[in-house]
């Protein structure tokens, strides 16, 4: 009886070791799982700042995540996933060493399920990196989409999607608000005192876009950013490279602790088992 015991008691403690291992690594991957992703792209819209190189930094970490290189007046890069979490952003001339003194630095909190534009703006002598909330959802049926202003050529400007004013003297390096608009393919009219420059813009149903007003080779240039491809939808991003920088890495599955849990108890009740028959069979 008193080997009979002690296997127990054995068993017992293997199981509930096993357990609580299992349970001590779930956990961590759920808490893991539950800090959640984000996105985020980075724009140069000041039309007379040299081309830049553009990085992103994770809180306390020196290595940059994204790095975009020589990028030039009217880029906006592809939407990038990233864990959320505290970010730096720094500017530094192109060419410019990693190590060097950045020319400009903002920080950004990214929140799970939530995107952001963060974009050089003014400009050269007043450049200062402007963190833009995205908007990813829209009323159902309907089209969201705000203007962005580029333009130091024409310092305010008036636009419009069809008969729906978008903007009204909006003035350079300045942002609208977005605002619902019936979906479809729509004339987008941008009125200055340079005169009216007209061209075609297509939004579909729960879809959201940033239109961003640009100083082009002959004229102001509108070009149409999509922020989300549907209502609530996660934005459209690069193919996780980071830009020449680390790739971002998702939250991992709790299925390989889910495994462990099985496997270790598993173990423990074999293992405890045979211990007890080899007591049993020495008594």
């Amino acid at each position: 009886m008193k080997h009979r015991s002690i296997a127990r008691r054995l068993l017992t403690l293997l199981a509930a070791s096993a357990l609580l291992l299992g349970i001590s690594a779930a956990t961590s991957a759920f808490a893991s799982a539950s800090t959640g992703t984000g996105w985020i792209r980075l724009a140069h819209l000041s039309p007379n700042t040299p081309a830049v190189d553009v990085y992103l930094y994770s809180f306390g970490n020196s290595n940059a995540e994204i790095v975009l290189h020589h990028v030039a007046y009217g880029t906006v890069s592809p939407y990038e996933s990233v864990a959320a979490g505290d970010y730096s952003v720094a500017m530094r001339a192109a060419g410019a060493s990693p190590t060097s003194q950045p020319v400009l630095s903002t920080s950004v909190t990214i929140k799970t399920g939530h995107a952001y534009t963060v974009a050089g703006m003014g400009p050269e002598s007043g450049l200062r990196l402007q963190v833009l909330d995205d908007e990813l959802t829209t009323p159902m049926g309907q089209a969201r989409v705000r203007v962005i202003q580029a333009s130091l050529k024409q310092q305010t400007v008036t636009v419009s999607f069809g008969s729906t004013v978008l903007a009204s003297n909006l003035k350079f390096a300045n942002v609208s608000s977005y605002q619902t608009v019936m979906p479809g393919t729509q004339t987008v009219t941008v009125s200055s005192a340079g005169g009216n420059v007209t061209s075609s813009a297509t939004l579909l149903a729960g879809t959201v876009h940033t239109l961003v007003v640009l100083d082009g080779a002959n004229g102001l240039e509108v070009v149409n950013l999509e922020d989300a491809a549907g209502s609530g939808q996660p934005p459209a991003g690069g193919a996780g490279t980071g830009f020449g920088g680390t790739a971002p890495h998702g939250p991992g599955s709790p299925a390989p602790w889910l495994a462990v849990i099985g496997a270790g108890s598993l173990l423990a009740l074999t293992g405890g088992l045979r211990m007890r028959r080899q007591l049993h069979a020495g008594t």
